[in-house]
């Protein structure tokens, strides 16, 4: 792409292709600095942007049964409102309670656990040479005392906190029960969550509802003196929007589904009391690719423990294999379909990477971010640049990639 060269063909060589670069570079440096300074608005932004993404999607399917686009999107709006308030009328007050409940419960949870590794220990003495951890010690007993909250020593906590890499050792136990305890302050935050999400409906609706003329007003930028801005950045950001549009659309009905077999298998096993909490946990976990099952599977599991039995909980983990089997075999291959399908060992080495530098929205944009920079931002767009006559694709991969994109998105840049 050249997006400056009527700005600088003018210019001597060589700054008549070095500065069309600089100007591309300090665009985009001024793009993340604005980004950078709004971090804050960060949440808002990116709900605005979810909303109006998948509104956008459903007003166009609405399109061969209902002529009027204003109604349209009105009937869509309310659809997307009805189901928030509904939520937060019968399922935010459910969360909240069983979320309380679960984290007061969490060192009754961790002791059961460990009662029952010590007995696999006693029973199969090589289990303590591979996880020297659930060896007990005379000198270090378990509980400190019914009055005292919160555990002395625990093999599971240590496991734990290994599993999730959140500090030494010798802290599990506080460092597992300080992550798990920032879920009762799920109640309070919700709060100030809705504020966001209530802006973000709004927002969105306004988008879309003057969706065609907001995306004229901006193509008209190209006519400006800041024309070149917009070259530099509109095609960029109006593929990664449809990239990063298309990814979290299919993971939130893979989400739902998720949410609902769970809750369904949670009913049979016998843990209804704790459905809405264990469903909302699989519902948010369902974005973190691969290692969102893990994070999701440990309430499920302790919970079955110390509800029902060793068991349930065995039977707790067939119900999530069996949910996840249909997740990766037959929801995957149909909602994805070949569309961001990546390696397993590439996801968790992203989640791993973006984790690190970018905390939650590190594992959120993580694989998005990738998939579009390794499959749009640095390929070669051969067919749109070429003035030589066009050649056959090698494959079918390409092709069909930007045939979505050109086809999917209504979202003007």
């Amino acid at each position: 792409m050249k997006p400056n060269d009527s700005l600088f063909d003018t210019l001597p060589q060589p700054w008549n292709r070095i500065l069309p670069h600089a100007a591309t570079l300090t665009v985009w440096g001024v793009l993340f600095g604005v980004i950078y300074l709004l971090r804050s608005f960060f949440l808002l932004l990116f709900l605005t942007f979810v909303f109006s993404y998948i509104q956008a999607q459903s007003v166009n399917r609405l399109e061969s049964r209902i002529a009027n686009r204003i109604i349209r999107v009105v009937l869509v709006a309310l659809f997307f409102l009805s189901i928030l308030t509904a939520a937060g009328i019968f399922l935010v007050p459910k969360v909240k309670v069983q979320t309380e409940v679960f984290v007061s419960q969490f060192t009754t949870y961790l002791h059961r656990v460990d009662q029952e590794l010590f007995a696999l220990e006693k029973k199969y003495p090589l289990l303590g040479e591979v996880l020297p951890e659930i060896v007990p010690k005379d000198e270090q007993p378990l509980l400190e005392g019914p009055e005292k909250k919160g555990l002395k020593r625990s093999p599971t906590a240590s496991l734990l906190q290994q599993f999730l890499r959140l500090g030494e050792a010798a802290s599990g136990v506080q460092n597992v029960s300080h992550v798990f305890g920032t879920l009762g302050n799920i109640g309070g935050k919700i709060a100030s969550v809705t504020s966001a999400f209530l802006l973000s409906l709004l927002f969105s609706f306004l988008i879309v509802l003057d969706l065609t003329n907001l995306g004229a007003s901006v193509r008209e930028l190209e006519a400006t003196k800041i024309g070149f801005i917009y070259r530099s950045v509109a095609g960029n950001l109006r593929d990664f929007s449809l990239v990063l549009g298309k990814a979290l659309e299919a993971q939130l009905i893979i989400a739902i589904i998720n949410s609902v077999l769970t809750a369904i298998g949670i009913g049979l096993l016998g843990l209804g009391q704790h459905m809405a909490f264990l469903a909302m946990i699989v519902f948010f976990c369902s974005f973190f690719p691969v290692i969102g099952v893990f994070i999701s599977s440990i309430p499920i599991c302790l919970i079955a423990l110390q509800t029902a039995g060793l068991q349930t909980m065995f039977l707790a983990i067939l119900m999530i294999t069996v949910i996840h089997l249909i997740e990766g075999y037959i929801l995957n291959p149909r909602v994805y379909g070949s569309y961001m399908r990546i390696n397993s060992v590439i996801i968790l080495i992203i989640l791993t990477i973006g984790g690190k530098l970018f905390n939650f929205w590190g594992l959120i944009l993580g694989v998005p971010v990738c998939t579009y920079i390794f499959g749009h931002a640095i390929r070669y767009r051969d067919k749109e640049h070429n003035d030589s006559p066009a050649t056959p694709p090698r494959g079918d991969e390409q092709p069909s990639a930007s045939s979505e994109q050109s086809g999917s998105g209504s979202t003007p840049a």
